[in-house]
């Protein structure tokens, strides 16, 4: 999966926003102001998993930790094309799914995602 087809999925979840928080070259995808994904430079993709499949993922060695984040169980693709695409798009959607939990009853209702 390339970045045109992970910033396509990332948009098209409820209320995601794309920004540029590093700098242009790096794809921080956002629900309720909270990133639940990113595309570095590179094309290497990160994103938020749940505690299980941060295990799972890292010890397989289906992804790595992600840098910097890997203690909030980010974990990090350096070549997400080697994924299939429904996996990964199933992924991403988990991700965007446990971060809009993490928000406050106040912004999920804002945001439409009661």
């Amino acid at each position: 999966m390339h970045r045109q087809e992970i910033e396509q999925l990332c948009l098209a979840l409820p209320t995601a926003t794309l920004d540029y928080p590093f700098g242009p070259g790096v794809d921080a995808y956002r629900v309720g102001g909270k990133m639940f994904a990113l595309v570095s430079p590179d094309g290497g993709v990160s994103f938020k998993v749940s505690d299980i499949a941060f295990e799972v993922l890292t010890e397989t060695g289906r992804a790595r930790p992600a840098p910097y984040l890997a203690r909030a169980k980010w974990v990090n693709l350096p070549d997400p094309s080697a994924w299939e695409a429904g996996d990964l798009a199933e992924h991403l959607a988990t991700a965007h799914e446990i971060v809009a939990a993490g928000l406050t009853r106040k912004a999920r209702a804002t945001l439409g995602l009661v």
